[in-house]
């Protein structure tokens, strides 16, 4: 069985993330999309909460699993036997990041992990999840960039003042 592992933060998850992990399904008999616990930085969802909105705006994708990690991603590739990473890419800038990310995993795995990536499709080439929280923050319509569950989720962290 081939599966991939599609790591990221996930703060919160967007159509471009859906695209991806739709995309990616159909590639892979098995796909894992895997939240980062990264201490250093703080998100606007818990771990949890950015589990449970994967879980619910992928349940009808039967090969897609969701989990969480923290640490290296090489590591936990390893940790549960998936030799593949997918990446989305939006822009030649996210190239140059990507690259060197995928060059450097493939070192630290002496190998074994490979990085596979994808263009995200050309409607969802501008969307980021900092991009959503900002339009929210200043109350923005952000309709266009997450499904109806998140969109809520995100309106109850930025109320509107009465």
């Amino acid at each position: 069985m081939k599966s991939a592992i599609y790591p990221g933060s996930f703060d919160p998850v967007t159509y471009g993330h859906l695209d991806i992990i739709k995309r990616a399904s159909e590639m892979f008999d098995e796909v894992i999309v895997s939240v980062l616990d990264n201490k250093k930085k703080t998100p606007l969802f818990s771990v949890e909460e950015r589990v449970k909105m994967l879980e619910e705006t992928t349940k009808d994708l039967t090969n897609v699993k969701i989990d969480s990690f923290s640490g290296l991603l090489v590591d936990y590739a390893h940790s549960i036997h998936v030799p593949i990473i997918i990446r989305g890419l939006r822009a030649i800038t996210d190239f140059e990041y990507e690259l060197q990310n995928a060059q450097t995993n493939r070192v630290l795995s002496n190998g074994t992990v490979d990085t596979l990536f994808l263009t995200t499709s050309l409607e969802y080439a501008y969307l980021s999840s900092s991009g959503v929280k900002e339009i929210a923050a200043f109350h923005g319509d952000i309709s266009h960039g997450v499904p109806p569950l998140v969109e809520q989720a995100i309106l109850q962290k930025f109320p509107k003042e009465s």
